[in-house]
């Protein structure tokens, strides 16, 4: 673990640089908990950020994976200017803040700091694990209106967040040299959890995303998924099984309203294939391409990533967010193969695949404590390879 402390009789910039690595480890632990105090700590790392680069006349560095989206934000903040009503849209641009994490992830948590980072996401993940079990158990947080949230505002979010913890716990103890007991001890209440919600497409993307990680260190680890699947059917309780099945019923409601949401998606496309109706427009305009096998009359997304990307931002975002990935996953893959810091290379393979799998279903990366958790996890193993950082 990486010993972060402030020293009395330190340089200015030094001290700039440590208030921002306490504002980080702040935010890593807040962004499971609070979106509020989180952006706070957000705005207080920037500066700090912004400050000793102006101090060392440094200019900007980043992991490959952050200049594609460099491209879509600006191809949003374009979208947003064609957009069916911009002001609208220009107020939902706020969220490309949120960005700004992976150059800070990148300088204020080089070396063994990246190591330390992720075990605080983990520590803070099975707190929240905890409150949702306590919640589903005592507080009848037990059915489809009422499911376990931990501390966040909505049980899609949670079980995200979960999703997200689940890979990294996975990746922890296949190939980490430190901290594989606590993973292991943290384990069954992450799965506990993520099960609780009855969040189908969070159920999906663990499968895919743990998949991801077993291949980072032997191809046949992937016969014990169907195993624990299975065993998890059998042992959960009956509200659980049954909502497991409805993943195959094409007759489920929401399952079909998932495939009326893409078909209106497509024509949406047709109309505005370059800029898209705008952000936050889709479910202004959804109504006009609604088909008739539809359920709801109106939805805020269309629960699918891309489409949501090509219809609200249009074809050229979704190339640039498609780049991103690309560019994501040819890194992480690089250094997964390196003897140094596996466990966080593994970590964030799992995380993005297991975004990609459940991004089919919910439009996740437009989340905000999501997103900000898959930034944090996608960029710690490229600032772990800075200045020689310690084996993670």
């Amino acid at each position: 673990m990486t010993t972060i402390s402030l020293t009395a009789g330190a340089a200015p910039r030094d001290r700039i640089d440590q208030a921002g690595l306490l504002a980080l480890v702040g935010i890593v632990a807040a962004m499971q908990l609070s979106i509020a105090a989180t952006q706070i700590l957000l705005g207080v790392a920037s500066l700090c950020w912004l400050a000793s680069h102006l101090t060392r006349s440094e200019r900007l560095e980043a992991p490959p994976l952050f200049w594609p989206l460099v491209v879509y934000a600006a191809l949003t903040l374009a979208s947003a200017g064609f957009s069916l009503d911009p002001r609208v849209s220009f107020s939902d641009c706020k969220q490309l803040v949120l960005l700004m994490l992976i150059p800070l992830v990148y300088d204020f948590a080089r070396g063994g700091r990246a190591t330390t980072m992720l075990s605080v996401i983990l520590t803070v993940g099975a707190a929240s694990a905890l409150v949702g079990i306590v919640q589903y158990g005592v507080l009848n947080f037990d059915n489809l209106g009422r499911r376990p949230q931990g501390t966040l505002s909505h049980w899609m979010t949670y079980s995200g967040t979960l999703m997200l913890v689940i890979c990294a716990t996975v990746a922890r103890l296949l190939h980490a040299k430190h901290g594989r007991l606590w993973a292991a001890f943290i384990m069954p209440a992450l799965l506990v959890s993520l099960m609780l919600t009855q969040t189908r497409g969070a159920w999906i993307g663990v499968a895919v995303g743990v998949g991801v990680v077993f291949l980072t260190k032997d191809f046949r680890l992937t016969a014990l998924i169907p195993v624990v699947v299975v065993t998890a059917v059998v042992l959960a309780p009956e509200a659980i099984r049954d909502r497991a099945i409805t993943i195959f019923d094409k007759n489920d409601l929401t399952n079909r309203d998932r495939i009326a949401m893409l078909q209106a998606g497509v024509a949406i496309v047709k109309d505005y294939p370059l800029t898209g109706v705008g952000p936050n427009q889709i479910e202004r305009i959804y109504p006009n391409y609604r088909v008739p096998d539809a359920v709801k009359a109106t939805n805020p997304h269309l629960h699918n990533v891309p489409m949501q990307i090509a219809a609200e931002r249009g074809l050229l975002a979704l190339a640039a967010w498609l780049w991103f990935v690309a560019s994501a996953a040819l890194g992480l893959l690089r250094l997964a193969r390196r003897t140094r810091h596996r466990s966080l290379a593994a970590a964030g393979l799992g995380a993005l695949a297991a975004m990609l799998a459940a991004g089919l279903t919910e439009y996740n990366f437009g989340d905000s404590e999501f997103q900000m958790l898959l930034l944090v996890m996608l960029t710690l193993p490229f600032a772990a390879n800075r200045d020689g950082g310690l084996p993670s």
